[in-house]
């Protein structure tokens, strides 16, 4: 979660602190523009070396920013296993 939380607070040139504080006040289904999350979603894929599938559970990360935490911790979780 702080990984996309950091990604998303530099995107929009705010403290990370202040992203934590809106995601907490309006809960985990805290939506976010589909620009940005393919911004932030590179961002990711590049800094971490990984690749986020393009499948179902990909597709319906990408409307909150915390089903969207989820898969890269997944992903990141996955690419370790395998190492």
């Amino acid at each position: 979660m702080d990984i996309v939380i950091d990604f998303l607070a530099e995107h929009q040139n705010r403290p990370s602190q202040d992203v934590y504080e809106e995601l907490a006040a309006r809960g985990q289904d805290l939506q976010i523009d589909s620009v940005l999350i393919m911004e932030i979603l590179a961002s990711v894929e590049q800094h971490f070396e990984v690749s986020i599938p393009a499948d179902a559970k990909a597709g319906r990360s990408l409307r909150s920013v915390w089903a969207f935490a989820e898969t890269v911790y997944d992903t990141m979780q996955a690419k370790e296993q395998q190492q």
